[in-house]
């Protein structure tokens, strides 16, 4: 697909807001009762880029940004400042923060997850743009080597091993993360005089599948 492998400059996308966006279809009964469904298994990220400018010289970046992605044609790499690490926000990344799935013996690839858990529930988020340099790899209760035990494609969030885990082993992971995303809107309208008095461009950022 159409998309450039670099991030928005993080300067810019802190302040911004945005999260997670569901689907849900509700159909109400002649009963009362609804009856609820969804065709998306994932969520999907919504921002607003804009709420991060704070001057000038921010609108001259974005711009510049926008004009080499070519609006909506291309995607790129944001930072959820609100959720980009496996763990807390507040803790350092470790190799054990996320479970990735039990070896067998065969299988060499694991893909990066992060799960996110209320009471009984929980949903497993697939993660396909890890930040390069922040991933840590473990087997059970012993972290692992990049380069010698397992390599990552920060392109994909695939974890290679050079040998497949051992039955009913732990595999884990930690590690930081961006969001694929493409600029929702085609242009973007400035005026100098409004934002040097406080208003900001509205600049609408979504998720992509990857």
């Amino acid at each position: 697909m159409n998309f450039h492998d670099v991030q928005f400059p993080p300067s810019l996308s802190f302040g911004s807001v945005g999260g997670p966006q569901r689907r849900t279809d509700v159909v109400t009964l002649a009963n009362g009762f609804e009856e609820r469904n969804t065709p998306w298994a994932h969520s999907r990220r919504v921002y607003d880029a804009g709420l991060g400018m704070r001057s000038l010289d921010d609108v001259q970046a974005l711009t510049a940004f926008f004009e080499a992605r070519f609006g909506q044609m291309y995607g790129f790499r944001w930072k959820d400042w609100s959720d980009f690490r496996s763990c807390r926000s507040a803790l350092g990344v470790a190799f054990d923060d996320q479970v990735l799935g039990l070896g067998d013996g065969v299988r060499k690839d694991f893909q990066l997850v992060k799960v996110y858990k209320s009471g009984d529930h929980s949903y497993l988020r697939p993660i396909a743009k890890p930040v390069q340099g922040t991933v840590r790899v473990g087997i059970e209760q012993d972290e692992l080597q990049e380069g010698v035990d397992y390599e990552i494609d920060t392109t994909t969030g695939i974890i290679r091993f050079a040998s497949a885990p051992d039955s009913d082993l732990v595999v884990s992971a930690g590690f930081e993360f961006d969001v694929p995303v493409r600029f929702d809107t085609d242009r973007i309208l400035v005026s100098v005089a409004s934002f040097q008095a406080g208003q900001v461009p509205n600049v609408p950022v979504i998720e992509v599948r990857v």
